[in-house]
């Protein structure tokens, strides 16, 4: 194996590392534990695509039917999700989110975002440059 080979693979694994580490304080940042982070991913979804079928949330989020099922019947228990009939198919139903859910998933993305704010304060300006530059490269590698 050559050198750069050597580097590459170091770089992945440091970076896996800190990336895993990094999310898992980031998730920690929550305003509501009672809801589940599976719950979460869910609703997180349904904000960033739509309303949709539980099927089809289910293939969003990488899940079998029936597990989506549970979360969707605990979320509508909990009014973070409604129910309504699907427009073509009688055998379907949408789920979209509630106001609370709205709220909620507000309130969580600005605690996050506040939590990272304060620990970039604690960076030097050029640190946060490097971050800057290094999100944009993230962002490519992630896309690809």
């Amino acid at each position: 194996m050559g050198r750069t080979t050597l580097d590459t693979a170091a770089l992945a694994h440091e970076l896996r590392l800190a990336v895993m580490r990094f999310s898992r304080r980031l998730r920690n940042q929550r305003v509501d534990t009672s809801v589940t982070l599976t719950h979460l991913a869910a609703l997180s979804t349904l904000k960033r695509h739509g309303p949709m079928s539980p099927g089809e949330l289910a293939g969003h989020e990488r899940v079998q039917p029936p597990s989506m099922t549970r979360v969707v019947v605990a979320l509508e228990a909990a009014g973070l999700v409604t129910r309504t009939p699907h427009p073509t198919d009688g055998r379907q139903v949408i789920i979209g989110l509630t106001s609370a859910a709205e709220e909620m998933l507000a309130a969580e993305a600005q605690a996050r975002e506040a939590w990272l704010a304060g620990r970039l304060q604690e960076l030097t300006a050029e640190e946060r440059a490097v971050l800057r530059e290094a999100a944009g490269i993230m962002d490519k590698l992630a896309s690809g």
